[in-house]
């Protein structure tokens, strides 16, 4: 494929040294998916190019690329920092953890789609001072569906009841009701409340989310809930993610 200079919208979110004044920054984008880039001398004091690449800015990029492999960043404009992100070890944690579960969730240069307006909704909400934890849930709940391992969460996997008290089993792959809590040995053993949680955030659509309070024991239970199932399911052992657990403790 010929290289062509192309304008991206998105996000840089992971950076490196590359050689001696070079970075490499991988940027999400919504239509063109993770692209990995070359920024020639943004680590020279003077590059006007430095700016633009704090891990969450987000900004139109001008990329020479044949949409494969290692793409050039050619300049940049409108492009934004989230300063909460930058200032705050937390949020930037959560930010990181997040935005690393999505990009392995993808090859480069697929496109993302509705996963790209829910990296850029966790973002904003964390930046904004929103709960980090619920928004990290709801996002890995989401998420889910991108590795292949989308959950049932509508309805009773067994008899299809949509409403009524639940439990989720990893092993069914989804939420049973409690007609077959006697019968189904590898549900959770989920408080009824913990399981409403899961099944509301990973349903309702984000722009029909409100504010969210839920109590920090649930939202504890929530979290194991959560961490069990991706242990289950997918093989993932992220820095980030062993980093922010880490950071709790602290």
């Amino acid at each position: 494929m010929v290289r062509e200079l192309k304008e991206v919208q998105g996000i840089i979110f992971k950076r490196q040294k590359y050689k001696e004044a070079d970075l490499l920054a991988k940027i999400m984008t919504k239509n063109d998916g993770i692209i990995t880039l070359i920024v020639k001398g943004a680590l020279r004091p003077k590059s006007r190019l430095s700016a633009a690449m704090i891990n969450f800015s987000a900004g139109t990029y001008v990329i020479y690329t044949n949409g494969h492999g290692l793409s050039n960043l050619r300049t940049y404009k409108e492009v934004k920092q989230f300063d909460g992100l930058y200032q705050d070890l937390t949020k930037n944690a959560y930010a990181s953890f997040i935005f690393d579960l999505i990009d392995h969730a993808f090859v480069e240069y697929q496109p993302l789609g509705r996963y790209y307006d829910l990296a850029m909704f966790a973002l904003k909400k964390i930046n904004d001072g929103v709960d980090s934890e619920m928004i990290t849930q709801i996002v890995q709940m989401k998420l889910l569906s991108a590795y292949g391992v989308e959950p049932q969460l509508a309805h009773c996997v067994i008899c299809g009841k949509e409403k009524g008290i639940f439990d989720y089993s990893i092993k069914m792959g989804g939420v049973i009701c409690n007609d077959h809590f006697g019968v189904i040995t590898s549900r959770m053993h989920l408080k009824p409340k913990e399981t409403a949680v899961l099944r509301t955030i990973g349903l309702l659509p984000i722009e029909r989310l409100g504010t969210i309070k839920i109590s920090e024991e649930t939202k504890k239970a929530t979290r194991k809930a959560i961490d069990r199932i991706y242990g289950a399911t997918i093989d993932l052992n992220l820095k980030t993610k062993k980093f922010l657990d880490e950071l709790k403790l602290f």
